[in-house]
């Protein structure tokens, strides 16, 4: 008989920090099957995942409760961008999460643009 250990809580050690290595949060895997950017923004349908993945699942979809960056997620869960990518996307999969590119206001070669942005700068300092 085998018995199955609920973990509330991820295994930290305060001076350690994480004592589970990140890529057995995402089972070894290190591409999203979604794509995401930095500052995609996630945001949890409210629909539960259609299976249990896991208590880092279940954190990441808590902080999704309104929209919130990828490189946020990442940050509040002490993983890797790249990990945090793998259980975003698996959310996004099982229909608990959407995800919307972030919105391009310009360019990033507007010369114009960034020849304002100097200016603004130099006068600054």
């Amino acid at each position: 008989m085998s018995v199955a250990l609920v973990q509330e809580k991820p295994w930290l050690d305060d001076d350690a920090g994480r004592l589970v290595r990140p890529y057995t949060v995402s089972d070894g895997r290190t591409r999203p099957t979604t794509h995401f950017d930095l500052l995609t923004l996630v945001m949890a349908t409210g629909r539960p995942p259609r299976a249990h993945l896991g208590p880092d699942h279940d954190r990441t979809l808590d902080l999704c409760a309104g929209p919130i960056t990828v490189a946020e997620v990442a940050a509040h869960l002490r993983l890797p961008a790249a990990v945090a990518k793998v259980l975003l996307s698996d959310l996004v999969d099982c229909g608990a999460l959407t995800a919307r590119a972030p919105a391009v206001a310009a360019p990033a070669d507007d010369r114009p643009l960034l020849e304002a942005v100097l200016r603004g700068l130099r006068r600054r300092l």
